[in-house]
């Protein structure tokens, strides 16, 4: 995501407030930081990197997929100098010896939530048999698919067996395998998507109905590892050290994220 020059001072200055002006940055080799994270924290990611690498010198290059195959792809050896994941993943690949032992820094946390398509009638969610009939009724429902491995589809296709409703809502399911799932409300090709929010809030053409029942909510954790094959650790954790800071925190608010 591009940012305006003013934008970046202002970044600049609340990295440097934040006690991220690491003595020598000036001096040091500039550095290539490869990022590996879950879709969800990437917009949170790209918008920071600016920032990061002006300050720096450092560049960062960023790729997203599930958190499940990032689980794959980082444990069957690719190199990664930042993974950023679920909490569990990442203990998972720290115990594997893939991150680096006492990296682990959590990020931002994130609820789940539904979105209807711009302009259509808001469905009561506030309650738990509110939602169960929200879901009942409607004509499709959109969530990832739990086989690509994201953390909100596997939840939720779970919560429909304990709801007792499964057999209502999977055969009129809208599977997305990653990516954006309220973009099939967008264009029509489901009624309602259950998603993490910070991935409805951004996608044009829907509106944010509202968070899952407390009852039945699911809360992720983001959580920042650094790669035991880091090329530079000092560069990785410098990145690190900025996404977990102060200056994240408007970041994580516009995109329906919290501190964890």
């Amino acid at each position: 995501m591009l940012v305006r020059a003013r934008g970046l001072v202002a970044w600049a200055g609340r990295l440097a407030a934040a006690g991220l002006m690491l003595t020598g940055l000036g001096e040091a080799r500039a550095a290539d930081v490869r990022v590996l994270t879950a879709g969800a924290m990437e917009p949170v990611v790209l918008e920071m990197v600016p920032a990061f690498e002006k300050l720096t010198g450092h560049k960062v290059l960023v790729a997203n997929d599930t958190a499940g195959r990032l689980k794959t792809r980082i444990g069957g050896g690719e190199v990664v100098d930042v993974a950023i994941i679920t909490s569990r993943i990442v203990d998972e690949l720290i115990g594997e010896g893939k991150l680096a032992e006492g990296s682990r820094v959590n990020l931002a946390k994130v609820g789940i939530g539904v979105a209807v398509r711009a302009g259509a009638p808001l469905p009561d969610i506030a309650t738990v048999e509110s939602l169960k009939h929200a879901l009942v009724t409607a004509k499709s429902v959109a969530y990832i698919d739990p086989k690509s491995g994201g953390s909100s589809g596997i939840y939720f296709d779970g919560l429909l067996e304990r709801l007792g409703i499964a057999g209502d809502v999977r055969p009129k399911a809208r599977l997305k395998a990653g990516g954006h799932v309220a973009e099939l409300v967008a264009s029509g090709e489901a009624d309602l998507a259950v998603h993490q929010i910070s991935e409805i809030v951004p996608v044009k053409g829907v509106t944010f109905v509202g968070p899952l029942p407390q009852e039945v909510q699911n809360y992720t954790t983001y959580t920042a590892g650094l790669g035991a094959a880091a090329l530079d650790a000092t560069a990785a954790r410098a990145l690190i050290e900025t996404l977990a800071s102060p200056s994240a925190l408007p970041v994580l608010k516009s995109r329906g994220m919290e501190k964890p």
